[in-house]
């Protein structure tokens, strides 16, 4: 038996145990999980440290070894996620919505686990954590599959969620990683109807687009983000100068970073150069049409693909748009649906774009990177849906859960 299925048939007896956890069981242990984590953070920097190195020697990108490094800050950050998870209502057995027919019958909708929850994700070993603990909240069974760059940090990672868990009252095998990097487990993983209720990607273009035609399983699709940020007409260009360089630069390797700038032609002669310029100053390297290119030097030739592109780096396209019709237009023609944001100061073309661009998350005079599940309030999220079906935006807790309908009656039998 291989590996892979042996860690299916095990997640799928914890997922049967965890459903019937109490709260207050599942809510110990990822305060345990937290605790472990932050004691033993020299442990998993260790192996973090392995992997950076060799993520060097491989030729990865700066923006892909940001996204792969840990530290003692952003451990300490993942311990609070998880912490903020607890203060968070449990949503297993939460009553959606109750009726009761004319023959007296009565019919409760209840959340309930969706089950063994795969994820296939790429070098962010974080996502090792805010998965489990919005798996483990939620009375989900995980396994995770990430990749090679990472397999190091997410083993020490696995160890110590399953150790601290475990210990704390968890089932065991709540939480599994899939340690073999090659191809072959991810496709074995995607096939697993038997024990896999449903599989989530998180990563870039090519990993999300690979799962969702080729998994047996039913996919919840995640973010690939080529999100703008519209200039309107009438923008206060201070806000839109903040908002502008946070979208973009606070951490250009997120998928809720800006790529696309967009520019109404009033503001082409007085707000764009000094965008650019500051852009240009936080290292930013510019791709414009003709107008962009013709307000900076620094500004070269944008292309077809770059309106469509998620550089998750410090490069961003610029186009100058003669209308707010034409904004929404160019957004919904090469977005990806994720996160897209308008600055302007006029209430009317405010709500216009709000209605009428086709995302997950539309931000007014706000930057893009609030599209997150732990700035909305969520506590950690398991990734930003990009589509419509079941779960949309940033996946928190009631998205990790499906529903059944429980449905009392005293004796009643249909005519």
């Amino acid at each position: 038996m291989s590996e892979v299925l042996e860690i299916g048939k095990r997640a799928k007896v914890a997922a049967a145990r965890l459903a019937l956890t109490p709260a207050s069981v599942k809510d110990a242990a990822l305060g345990a999980i937290a605790d472990a984590l932050e004691g033993r953070a020299d442990e998993i920097l260790a192996a973090n440290a392995d992997d950076v190195e060799r993520g060097r020697t491989d030729g990865l990108s700066d923006a892909l070894i940001d996204r792969l490094r840990l530290s003692n800050e952003r451990i300490g950050g993942i311990a609070q996620a998880l912490r903020e998870l607890i203060a968070l209502k449990d949503p297993v057995g939460e009553v959606i919505r109750g009726w009761t027919l004319p023959n007296g019958v009565h019919i409760d909708q209840i959340r309930v686990p969706l089950g063994v929850v795969g994820i296939i994700y790429e070098a962010r070993p974080n996502v090792t954590v805010d998965a489990a603990g919005l798996c483990l909240k939620s009375g989900n069974a995980v396994i995770l599959r990430g990749s090679s760059s990472a397999i190091s940090s997410n083993t020490a990672l696995e160890r110590v969620l399953g150790e601290a868990g475990t210990a704390a009252g968890l089932p065991p095998d709540a939480v599994q990683l899939i340690r073999s990097t090659e191809r072959g487990s991810a496709k074995e993983l995607m096939r697993m109807r038997e024990y896999v209720d449903v599989l989530i990607p998180r990563g870039g273009a090519d990993l999300i687009r690979t799962v969702v035609e080729e998994s047996l399983v039913p996919v919840i699709e995640t973010g690939v983000g080529n999100c703008h940020v519209y200039v309107d007409a009438a923008a206060d260009t201070r806000k839109a100068m903040k908002i502008l360089v946070n979208s973009k630069t606070q951490r250009p390797s997120v998928c809720n970073a800006a790529e696309t700038l967009l520019v109404h032609r009033s503001m082409a002669n007085t707000f764009l150069p000094d965008a650019i310029a500051e852009l240009v100053s936080y290292g930013v390297r510019l791709r414009g049409d003709e107008t962009a290119q013709k307000a900076s030097a620094s500004v070269t030739p944008a292309t077809e693909e770059d309106w469509r592109a998620e550089y998750l780096d410090l490069i961003m396209a610029v186009k100058v748009v003669d209308s707010l019709d034409e904004a929404i237009e160019h957004i919904n023609t090469y977005g990806s649906n994720h996160t897209d944001a308008i600055v302007t100061e006029d209430y009317s073309a405010a709500r216009a774009f709000t209605m009428a661009v086709d995302s997950a998350c539309v931000m007014v005079n706000a930057s893009t990177r609030f599209a997150d599940g732990g700035e909305f309030g969520f506590g950690a999220e398991i990734g930003i849906s990009n589509q419509k079906l079941h779960a949309r935006g940033p996946m928190a807790l009631p998205e990790m859960t499906s529903y059944k309908y429980v449905v009392q009656g005293t004796g009643q039998v249909r005519a």
